[in-house]
C-alpha cells in the first residue's frame, strides 16, 4: 500500500514524466489548458543542437570532450559520453544542449532507482550515453519507470529514513527519503520544461545557430 504522503508526490512524478514523454515523442501534448498541440518526435539534429557556441552535450568519444569540459561521463565501452569536469565546475556554467539535459535525467533516475531498491552499485561509468535521439528517449523512459518502481518499495518508515538513497552524487546520505523525492519531482520539472523550451527554440530557429 502506497503511504499517504508519497502520493502526491507520485501523481506529480507521473504527470510530469508523462507530459515530458508526450513533449518528446508526440504526436500530440497537453498544453496545460486541456488542449491538445500536434508534437513531431525529436530528431538526431535537434537532439545535438547546439544552439550558442560552447555548449556542453553529448559528444561521441573519439571526439573528446566540448569546450570546457575534461572529460566524458559514462560508460567507456559506449560509442558516445557527455561533457563533465571535476567539481568545481567551470563557472559560468556552460550552456548544455536538450542531449545533455536528457542524459542527465535518464542518468540520475536509473542510478537513484538502483541505489534505492536495486544493486546500490551503479555509478555513471556503468550508464550508457545514446548518441540518438530515439536511444535517449528510451533511457529516459527506462529510467522513470525504474525510479517509480523504486518508490512503490518504499513503506512509511523509508520516507523518513535518511540515507535510505544511496545515490553518491547528491544529498541522498544526508535527507530523509521523502525529500529525495521531492527534489526528483523538482529535477524532472525543471528539465524538463527546458527540454521543452528548446524544442521550442529549435523550431523558431529552423535549426540556425544564433549570431
Amino acid at each position: 500500500m502506497t503511504p499517504p504522503r508519497l502520493i502526491s508526490l507520485l501523481d506529480q512524478f507521473d504527470f510530469a514524466r508523462e507530459r515530458l514523454a508526450a513533449r518528446l515523442t508526440g504526436p500530440v501534448m497537453d498544453s496545460g489548458d486541456g488542449s491538445e498541440t500536434a508534437v513531431g518526435p525529436l530528431t538526431d539534429a535537434e537532439y545535438l543542437w547546439e544552439p550558442v557556441p560552447g555548449c556542453w552535450s553529448v559528444r561521441r568519444r573519439a571526439d573528446g570532450p566540448g569546450a570546457r569540459g575534461e572529460f566524458l561521463a559514462g560508460a567507456a565501452s559506449g560509442e558516445w559520453g557527455r561533457d563533465a569536469a571535476p567539481y568545481p565546475h567551470p563557472w559560468p556554467p556552460p550552456f548544455t544542449t536538450l542531449a545533455w539535459r536528457l542524459s542527465h535525467l535518464a542518468e540520475m533516475l536509473a542510478l537513484r532507482a538502483d541505489h534505492t531498491a536495486g544493486s546500490r552499485s551503479l555509478t555513471r561509468d556503468d550508464i550508457a550515453v545514446p548518441g540518438d535521439a530515439a536511444g535517449a528517449v528510451a533511457a529516459f523512459g527506462a529510467g522513470a519507470a525504474a525510479w517509480r518502481e523504486a518508490l512503490l518499495s518504499a513503506d512509511d518508515a523509508a520516507l523518513d529514513r535518511v540515507g535510505h538513497c544511496t545515490y553518491p552524487h547528491g544529498s541522498d546520505a544526508e535527507e530523509p527519503f521523502l525529500d529525495i523525492v521531492w527534489w526528483v519531482n523538482q529535477e524532472l520539472l525543471h528539465h524538463g520544461a527546458e527540454i521543452a523550451l528548446l524544442r521550442d527554440l529549435y523550431r523558431a530557429s529552423a535549426g540556425s545557430v544564433p549570431r
